[in-house]
C-alpha cells in the first residue's frame, strides 16, 4: 500500500479533476491503461453519472472503500453491487439543477422561435424581402414536463414567466401547485412542448418511444435535458423525418459523443453537446463537493452528499 491514498478517475473528460486531487492523492486514469500494479492501493474510484461503471472494474480493486460521482446522476454506477459489498456512494446533487433549467428555456426558444435554422438560413444568405418565418408564441403553450425533481420544478418555474401553461407527469405524486396526469401518454397528448427531465435507471430506457412521440403530434417540440437512454433515438428520428413530430431539441443522447452522420439531413432538430448543467459555477460546486466528500471519507467522517 502506498502513503497517500490513491483514487482511480475512469472517464476521460474528467481528466482535469487530477489538478485539483494530486496534492494529496496518487491519481490514476483509466484510459492511459487498467491499473494492474496499482489495484490494491486504490481507494475510490471517480466517475460521471452517464457512464457506465459495472462491477467488472470494481471487482479487480480489492481495497476499493468508495464510489464518488463527480456528477448529481449517477445512473450508471451498478448500485446493487455496491450496496452488497457495502461500498458508499456520493454524488452531486442540487448543484447544477438552475443551469440544465435555463439550457432547457434556450432550447426551446431556440427551436420554436426558429432561432437556430433562421441563423443557418442568413449564413447560407437566403434572407429575401418575401421571407417570413412565422413562429407561434410560447405564451399560452402547454409545456408538459417527464419528472417534476429539482430540474423539472426549476424549468416550470421559467416555464410560468413565459405565460406558459406547465402540466406534469412523474409516477409519484408530489405536494405541488401544477397538475399532474394520469399517464405519460395523456401528458404527451394535451401538451405542445414536452420536456424530459426525469432521472434515468434501467427500468425506463425508451420511456419517451414511439407511443409517445406520436402523441405529442405533428405539432409539437420534444426536449430532452436529462439522460440520452430515455428517448428511443431511432424513433425519433423517424418520427422528424416523416412529419409525425414537430421538431426536437437535445442536449444528451443515447451514445455521447453522439455521432454526427446520426443526425445529418434530420429537420426541425437542434442539438448540444450535453452542455446543460456545465457552468463553471455548477463545475466549481461539483468539485468542492467530490473534495468534500473525499475529505469526511479518509478522515472517517459522515459522507456530505450520500446516494
Amino acid at each position: 500500500m502506498t502513503q497517500r491514498p490513491a483514487l482511480l478517475i475512469t472517464p476521460r473528460h474528467l481528466g482535469p479533476l487530477s489538478a485539483f486531487l494530486e496534492s494529496s492523492y496518487d491519481v490514476y486514469r483509466l484510459w492511459e491503461g487498467p491499473p494492474t500494479e496499482a489495484a490494491p492501493d486504490i481507494r475510490v474510484v471517480i466517475t460521471a453519472g452517464e457512464y457506465p461503471l459495472g462491477h467488472e472494474l470494481l471487482e479487480k480493486l480489492p481495497n476499493l472503500s468508495l464510489v464518488a460521482c463527480f456528477t448529481a446522476g449517477f445512473e450508471g454506477i451498478d448500485l446493487d453491487w455496491c450496496r452488497a459489498n457495502n461500498i458508499p456512494v456520493t454524488h452531486a446533487p442540487n448543484v447544477n439543477h438552475e443551469d440544465v433549467a435555463d439550457h432547457a428555456m434556450g432550447l426551446i426558444i431556440g427551436s420554436r422561435r426558429n432561432i437556430v435554422s433562421g441563423d443557418r438560413l442568413m449564413r447560407k444568405g437566403e434572407w429575401t424581402p418575401e421571407l417570413r418565418l412565422l413562429t407561434p408564441s410560447l405564451r399560452h403553450q402547454k409545456l408538459g414536463i417527464v419528472g417534476l425533481g429539482a430540474i423539472g420544478q426549476a424549468v416550470a418555474r421559467r416555464a410560468e414567466a413565459f405565460g406558459m401553461e406547465v402540466s406534469w407527469w412523474g409516477p409519484r405524486s408530489k405536494d405541488v401547485k401544477w397538475p399532474r396526469t394520469e399517464s405519460l401518454m395523456e401528458l404527451a397528448s394535451t401538451c405542445d412542448i414536452l420536456v424530459v427531465a426525469c432521472r434515468a435507471d434501467d427500468s425506463n430506457r425508451h420511456l419517451v418511444g414511439a407511443d409517445v412521440i406520436k402523441a405529442l403530434g405533428p405539432h409539437g417540440l420534444l426536449v430532452n435535458v436529462s439522460r440520452g437512454q430515455l428517448v428511443d433515438e431511432s424513433a425519433l428520428i423517424e418520427a422528424l423525418k416523416s412529419g409525425q413530430l414537430g421538431a426536437a431539441a437535445l442536449d444528451v443522447f443515447e451514445v455521447e459523443p453522439t455521432p454526427a452522420e446520426q443526425w445529418a439531413g434530420v429537420p426541425n432538430l437542434v442539438i448540444t453537446p450535453h452542455t446543460g448543467g456545465a457552468t463553471s459555477e455548477a463545475v466549481q460546486g461539483m468539485l468542492m463537493l467530490l473534495l468534500q466528500n473525499l475529505s469526511a471519507h479518509f478522515a472517517g467522517e459522515a459522507l456530505i452528499t450520500p446516494v
